[in-house]
């Protein structure tokens, strides 16, 4: 089954339109749109690229370390101490996923990865 667009490009439609996707602009919302995403797509058999892989495996770690904190919480509460609200929430989020993703397409880059491959093509 081929699929058009990519965990970025869905993104870029919620942050332009958070309430026709996800009802409000809200972290918390954007956090459960997310996984919900992703088992979905898992459901319908759609292999993760590995931009979706990347982030799944790295973003939480990633606002760790900007936020310099280690806790088992996820990506989204990280955030949500730092913010008064959930709309200032979902708008840091934004932020930090610019921050990101040059990190993300710099070493895919570097190390020859294609955007959209599957990551089970790069297991051995």
């Amino acid at each position: 089954m081929e699929v058009k667009g990519g965990l970025f490009q869905i993104l870029t439609k919620v942050k332009a339109k958070p309430g026709l996707y996800i009802g409000r602009p809200s972290l918390s919302d954007l956090f459960m749109f997310l996984v919900g995403y992703k088992t979905a797509r898992r459901e319908l058999g759609i292999e993760p690229t590995a931009e979706e892989i990347r982030f799944y495996q790295e973003f939480h770690q990633f606002v760790e370390k900007k936020y310099n904190l280690h806790t088992s919480n996820a990506w989204a509460k990280i955030i949500l101490l730092y913010c008064p609200d959930e709309k200032q929430g979902f708008e840091r989020f934004f932020e930090l996923l610019e921050e990101f993703q040059p990190l993300w397409y710099q070493d895919a880059h570097t190390h020859g990865v294609e955007e959209k491959e599957p990551i089970r093509s790069r297991v051995t």
